[in-house]
């Protein structure tokens, strides 16, 4: 089989060939230090125009659904692909099409959908990159896969992992959401807590990959990552009926997601299928906004972070320099969001559209309310928020929001108090 793509130094830009394991591009790699973003992140360049060639007359995006992107994907064969449903989630129509004043004339009205990402077999975004790693080592006789996470991305390994019979060891902060550590222990990985943050974590697990040769899933620091996540843009792509939105709010910790999001529409462009791309907003906490703080920095400055939103809260982004460099080459977007904010717009997404997300999720549909307050949805635009973990994920975040009632006696003179009160507060 021919090769079809090869590595790319997003820095130096030199070029890797396929087939071995390679992570950071080695000469950049020499440079990096502790305690900033490092360089040498490498992207997976394919041969546009032979996948442009082998169109035999029909709609190139369809024939590419039809192969389910494997010309667009690291991989030999689809029969290495894990056989729990990854992707393929849906995308809803939230029908709140103004800013929600009552004023709002009908030629003014946007739309905004809800990629539901939580819908994936472990309930979160980070699924679609742990498939494709495992597929990959399935594929190169690799059995067990290291990562470091602060719940989220080990979970998602490690039940990938167990469903191809593959060994996980996961890497956390010891701080990490209990739900998140119950699910890693539940599928069976090693679960190795540490005292420390994600950035300590992360740089232990890189060591354990290098110590014992274990493959390293770590986000951006395999590039393979970035072409698990790539895999949504497609879907938001056919599912919009082959139009490209206006803008998509991303939530953003080290930078990955938002380098994958762009990537696959990147994919999309470079194949003519498009011709042009989306605003990409990178949607940060405030208490976590290492990336978006430094777009402009000659030199970088990281900030302890400090939010409910565990799963992007990064002292280090690790996907800084691409996932900046696409930013500035694509027009892309920022806004950081209170964790006040944030708790606010969790208890109006479950409530208005019935997604409970985690905060880390809640944070881009937070970051499109701000958009929105300021007036900065356009008539007839077309934005799309990706929801990329579950509420149940981390239960104490929002304890805040709710009140759980005192239990009454069991009989309906008790309940007349409790129905006349919750319909004058309806009311």
């Amino acid at each position: 089989m021919s090769i079809k793509f090869h590595f790319e130094c997003a820095d130096c830009k030199a070029t890797y060939p396929a087939g071995e394991v390679i992570y950071l591009c080695p000469a950049c790699e020499r440079s990096n230090r502790p305690g900033l973003p490092p360089r040498g992140v490498l992207k997976t360049v394919y041969h546009y125009e032979q996948i442009r060639g082998k169109d035999h007359g029909g709609d190139l995006f369809e024939n590419l659904q039809r192969e389910h992107f494997l010309p667009l994907l690291p991989l030999k064969d689809l029969s290495s692909w894990p056989k729990l449903r990854v992707g393929e989630t849906p995308l809803y129509d939230t029908e709140e099409r103004t800013s929600g004043q009552a004023d709002k004339r009908p030629g003014e009205a946007f739309e905004v959908f809800l990629k539901d990402d939580s819908q994936n077999p472990t309930f979160s975004f980070k699924d679609r990159a742990s498939a494709l790693v495992s597929a990959w080592a399935k594929e190169n006789g690799i059995h067990t896969l290291v990562a470091a996470s602060t719940g989220n991305a080990g979970s998602s390994l490690a039940g990938l992992c167990a469903s191809q019979r593959q060994q996980a060891i996961i890497v956390v902060p010891a701080s990490a959401p209990l739900a998140k550590l119950t699910q890693i222990l539940m599928y069976g990985a090693l679960l190795v807590p540490v005292r420390g943050t994600y950035d300590d974590a992360f740089d232990l697990s890189v060591e354990i990959s290098k110590k014992f040769g274990y493959y390293n899933r770590n986000t951006a620091y395999n590039p393979l990552t970035i072409e698990g996540k790539k895999t949504v843009s497609f879907e938001i792509f056919h599912q919009l009926g082959h139009v490209v939105p206006d803008r998509i709010f991303i939530p953003v910790g080290d930078g990955v997601i938002y380098a994958g999001v762009c990537k696959g529409f990147e994919d999309l462009l470079k194949l003519g299928i498009i011709n042009r791309m989306p605003v990409l907003v990178a949607v940060q906490a405030a208490g976590s906004s290492n990336l978006i703080n430094n777009l402009n920095s000659s030199s970088f400055v990281s900030t302890p972070s400090k939010t409910i939103a565990d799963s992007i809260s990064v002292d280090v982004p690790r996907c800084f320099h691409l996932a900046t460099s696409y930013m500035k080459e694509y027009h892309g977007e920022s806004v950081s969001i209170t964790d006040e904010e944030i708790l606010r717009a969790s208890v109006q997404l479950s409530r208005c559209a019935g997604i409970f997300s985690e905060p880390a999720a809640v944070a881009a549909y937070a970051g499109m309310l701000h958009y929105r307050d300021q007036g900065l949805l356009h008539a007839g635009s077309i934005n799309v928020v990706l929801l990329t973990g579950s509420g149940l994920k981390d239960l104490s975040a929002v304890q805040s929001s709710i009140h759980i009632p005192d239990p009454i006696e069991a009989d309906i003179h008790s309940m007349d108090a409790i129905i006349t009160n919750h319909l004058s507060h309806k009311s």
